[in-house]
């Protein structure tokens, strides 16, 4: 039986999706406009929960809006907004669901003032992701200079669930950062 790989330890060995999840994406540095929506909204999303609990309604969230498509989001109705108050395939709070909008139409300015949202996004690293190699889950930290600066311009723009927790979980889950632990066996992505 061949040996299982080495992941960082907030992988739960039971959850397959999780463990592809952090085999696939987390860490992988991301240049596509609609990934970046997608994850800043979800990262919005699991504020207060577990990731875990996002991940399981990813595929509604998709649904829900419009394949992340920002424009499709930001054209989005007070009607289809509230309907999905009644989606069990996503997370239904009121503030998040609407906020969703928001950030669309924000996210849709940087766009047009930056050429993209990774233009604009990659220039808070410098063009490079920061590779940290922790040690362990300690050497992880919840915020950074970076995500506080990143997190200070998206709230002065009127973004929404964008505090510098929430920045940095979407700066690792792109690869603007990756702290995959020196261990795991994705620590050089």
């Amino acid at each position: 039986m061949p040996n299982k790989p080495i992941r960082c330890p907030w992988v739960p060995a039971d959850k397959p999706y999780y463990a592809d999840y952090h085999d696939t994406e987390w860490g992988v540095p991301v240049h596509d406009d609609r990934l970046h929506f997608e994850m800043l909204i979800l990262e919005g999303a699991q504020a207060g929960l577990s990731w875990d609990t996002i991940l399981r309604r990813r595929a509604g969230y998709r649904e829900a809006f419009k394949g992340f498509d920002a424009k499709a989001v930001a054209s989005m109705t007070d009607v289809e907004l509230e309907a999905l108050m009644g989606n069990s395939g996503i997370i239904r709070h009121r503030l998040k669901v609407f906020s969703t909008r928001k950030n669309a139409l924000i996210f849709l300015a940087i766009q047009k003032e930056f050429e993209s949202f990774d233009a604009y996004v990659w220039a808070f690293v410098r063009g490079k992701p920061l590779i940290n190699r922790p040690a362990n889950m300690k050497g992880i930290p919840a915020r950074t200079a970076q995500s506080d600066a990143l997190s200070k311009d998206l709230k002065r723009r009127g973004m929404s669930f964008v505090g510098s927790t929430i920045i940095y979980a979407y700066m690792q889950a792109v690869g603007l950062v990756n702290d995959h632990t020196v261990d795991c066996f994705r620590v050089l992505v």
